[in-house]
């Protein structure tokens, strides 16, 4: 995939405060980014500088490989955690409006908001006012008010933020179907699972630095401990035989003649040593790798201490 959006050496100060800290990130075109971090990060910041709403302090951001620019940042859509909607105004009449700023003519404004709103199941709201919304609806108001002009990326801070379980998934089906469509997206988000559901790439914010990045799933290996779940039948004494010195068992569970054991290996060569070690003692019905999950990094990442020669703040 070639590099879309990429950010370079970002230096964002709030008075004496150091958010952002020589933070670079790279996002593939036609993929999900995940944007990850605990509140304070700098998260906010960082998308703000990627819209142009805050200009960096020091550093690049470019787009197709050229500076990012006024013109540019019209081919964006961009949803804040921050809903901005006006309250008494007719929910038709305001995705109209805030459609046509986006720079398309009300032809083609009309035409795509019919398609999202009956998309959405939302024809029924056009003549209702914002303020009689429910939050969830307020925000799936916005989420199509931000892709209506078509953007060619996506860029969705918190988007899940005030959905239930099942509008939840909604918005996810259509965050994949707008990737394979072509588009990108960056998005922002404390759900873990999320991240493990959708993302094609991830970044890890931690006190205004870019503290992990990669493929989400090159990311997550890079984080094994060697940990497998192995069920067998046969002898439990003759599959600890069989695991000799390279291996211990974390735990081990027994139903009659089935048996489900964790086994930590030591052995450098993993799995497939693992697997010829027990052939022959004892029957394996399955097998696999326990990688650790996005939020066992993510708890673990931002854990770790870290010195601090000042006090420091972010958004």
């Amino acid at each position: 995939m070639s590099v879309l959006l990429q950010a370079s050496n970002i230096d964002k100060y709030f008075g004496e405060h150091h958010v952002l800290k020589d933070l670079s990130i790279a996002v593939s075109d036609g993929s999900i980014f995940g944007l990850l971090g605990p509140n304070g990060a700098g998260k906010t910041t960082l998308i703000r500088t990627l819209t142009r709403i805050t200009a960096p302090d020091s550093g690049e951001i470019s787009y197709k490989g050229n500076p990012l620019s006024e013109e540019v940042r019209s081919r964006f859509g961009y949803l804040p955690e921050e809903r901005g909607l006006y309250r008494k105004m007719k929910v038709w009449e305001q995705a109209l409006y805030l459609t046509q700023i986006k720079g398309i003519e009300r032809s083609r404004a009309e035409m795509n908001l019919n398609v999202w709103f009956e998309r959405f199941g939302m024809g029924g709201w056009k003549n209702k006012r914002v303020q009689e919304l429910s939050k969830g609806m307020q925000q799936k108001l916005q989420f199509v008010i931000t892709v209506a002009h078509d953007p060619e990326l996506l860029i969705l801070d918190e988007p899940f933020s005030g959905f239930d379980p099942v509008n939840t998934e909604e918005i996810k089906r259509e965050i994949l179907r707008l990737r394979d469509g072509g588009k990108t997206i960056i998005f922002s988000t404390h759900n873990m699972s999320s991240v493990e559901e959708l993302c094609d790439e991830i970044a890890l914010i931690h006190q205004g630095k870019n503290i992990l990045q990669g493929r989400t799933e090159v990311v997550r290996s890079s984080f094994s401990q060697n940990v497998f779940e192995v069920a067998f039948e046969g002898s439990k004494v003759a599959f600890a035989n069989a695991l000799g010195h390279h291996y211990e068992i974390d735990s081990i569970q027994e139903n009659g003649t089935k048996v489900k054991a964790t086994i930590r290996s030591h052995h450098k060569e993993g799995s497939s040593h693992l697997l010829k070690s027990l052939a022959g003692n004892v029957e394996v019905t399955s097998f696999y790798e326990k990688i650790p999950s996005m939020h066992d990094i993510f708890i673990a990442q931002v854990s770790e201490p870290e010195p601090q020669t000042e006090k420091e703040d972010g958004a």
